[in-house]
């Protein structure tokens, strides 16, 4: 599996080392899957967390070494009615080859959870879902 890890699992797993976004990069990095995300969603978390939790910003340094970092190409296709915001976060998902989105943002990414049909073989899920879903 390929997970795309999106700006909120980032940011979560920083700030909450017993949460369950910080299990899904720990179980990444023992190699039950492959971790990406992309320069776009570091930068953001880093700048939330900088804002919010500033003493966690040595914790996301520490993540991101086990994640490998990709760009998005804004010449690939993404959901029609998905947030100008998100574009890039769904094209460097689909850039990676992902098999999973994970996110936390339900507004935005809510309507096309769980819909691989609709989201070009991607399955956009929750941290929680993606693990409630493993057996």
């Amino acid at each position: 599996m390929r997970l795309f890890l999106d700006t909120n699992i980032l940011f979560t797993a920083a700030h909450n080392p017993k949460g369950k976004a910080r299990l899904v990069i720990e179980l990444g990095t023992q190699g039950y899957w492959e971790l990406f995300s992309s320069p776009y969603a570091l930068e953001e978390a880093r700048r939330n967390l900088e804002r919010k939790f500033s003493h966690t910003l040595n914790d996301l340094g520490t993540l991101q070494h086990g994640i490998s970092l990709v760009e998005h190409h804004a010449d690939l296709a993404f959901p029609e009615r998905l947030a100008q915001k998100d574009q890039p976060i769904f094209q460097a998902a689909l850039a990676c080859r992902a098999t999973h989105l994970l996110t936390g943002d339900l507004r935005d990414f809510g309507p096309f959870m769980n819909q691989p049909e609709n989201t070009f073989g991607i399955c956009i899920q929750t941290v929680a879902e993606f693990l409630n879903n493993l057996g």
